[in-house]
């Protein structure tokens, strides 16, 4: 396993980090009370030790208590704890897989930060990210003072911008960096979707900040076990997607394989490796629901890295939009 800064806070993440929305919620395959804690601690002895979350991941704040009981027992400086705060958890979602209402004022802040410490059965949370905030957040001085005062009293080491729910919100992540000179921006970054997370690793290297990466693998397109008839559960939040935006990411696919041809990696490890060859990744936050992925997808971070050459041809390839007929369809994450 590869560790990594978090930019300049000296905050130390494993590479491969592990997705805590998969702990209480159906969206990506469920994760029963054995089967979680079972792979929280498998993910351990893989030298995973960056472990993702949110107070609204399910209901109640239920993959924060989920991730505290999987790692019971386990040193404190074992591993790094990530949370967000933002959502009102308490209020309901507009539906199954919706958002609910956002708050930022410095009040809300604190007592949602006290909760998840609480769940979290911490005294400290390590990188703390603001949940999907709009420009009306990035602007209150109430918000960041807050989370200013929260790191010098001891409850956060880092704090961010966890950018979504979708791909996208470029205006929101740039200012963060810039104005609110946070540590990290959390965005839909891979090989495919490569836009706006190039702008903000370039931005990163000016700020001093980190990077983490989701949905490294196109919601599935890179890890080679869907195809274009591929029907998702009805839980499932790609159930929902315009199929147009599957096929497309997967015809993308097609053109990597000569990352991948001669059998020494798999596709979903490519994946992971070209996010870990960008110097301001922190932490690559895979979806991983079973002990077959987080096997495959840690042993990215071991295998010899991708050639200058090999990425050189990803990058013309990404000009060229990898030689497929682009298409308009709406986006969701």
């Amino acid at each position: 396993m590869q560790y990594r800064s978090l930019g300049s806070t000296g905050v130390v993440l494993s590479g491969v980090g592990f997705g805590g929305w998969v702990l209480g919620t159906n969206w990506y395959g469920t994760l029963d009370e054995r089967q979680g804690p079972d792979l929280v601690r498998q993910a351990l002895e893989r030298g995973v030790t960056f472990f993702d979350t949110s107070n609204s991941y399910g209901e109640g704040g239920i993959s924060e208590t989920l991730l505290a009981a999987a790692l019971d027992g386990v040193p404190r400086s074992h591993y790094v704890l990530g949370s967000k705060a933002g959502y009102d958890i308490e209020a309901p979602r507009q539906h199954a897989h919706g958002e609910r209402p956002q708050r930022w004022d410095g009040d809300f802040i604190r007592a949602s930060c006290e909760a998840s410490l609480r769940r979290l059965r911490t005294d400290v949370i390590d990188v703390y990210e603001l949940h999907n905030p709009r420009l009306d957040a990035i602007d209150d001085d109430g918000c960041f003072a807050m989370l200013e005062t929260l790191r010098r009293e001891g409850k956060i080491r880092a704090f961010g911008v966890a950018l979504g729910p979708a791909i996208g919100w470029e205006e929101e992540g740039v200012a963060a960096l810039r104005r609110r000179r946070v540590d990290c921006v959390q965005t839909v970054y891979n090989v495919l979707e490569q836009d706006p997370g190039r702008r903000f690793l370039a931005e990163a290297e000016s700020a001093g900040a980190g990077v983490l990466a989701r949905v490294p693998h196109a919601s599935g397109a890179l890890e080679g076990k869907i195809t274009r008839d591929t029907v998702f559960p009805p839980g499932d939040h790609r159930s929902f997607r315009n199929r147009e935006m599957l096929h497309d990411l997967l015809d993308k696919a097609e053109q990597l394989r000569f990352l991948h041809a001669d059998g020494t990696h798999t596709v979903a490890q490519v994946a992971i490796q070209f996010l870990l060859a960008q110097p301001r990744i922190s932490s690559v936050l895979p979806t991983m629901t079973e002990a077959a992925q987080l096997d495959e997808f840690t042993a990215a971070a071991d295998l010899p890295p991708l050639s200058g050459a090999e990425l050189r041809r990803v990058d013309e390839l990404y000009a060229d939009n990898f030689g497929v007929a682009r298409r308009e369809y709406a986006t969701r994450r």
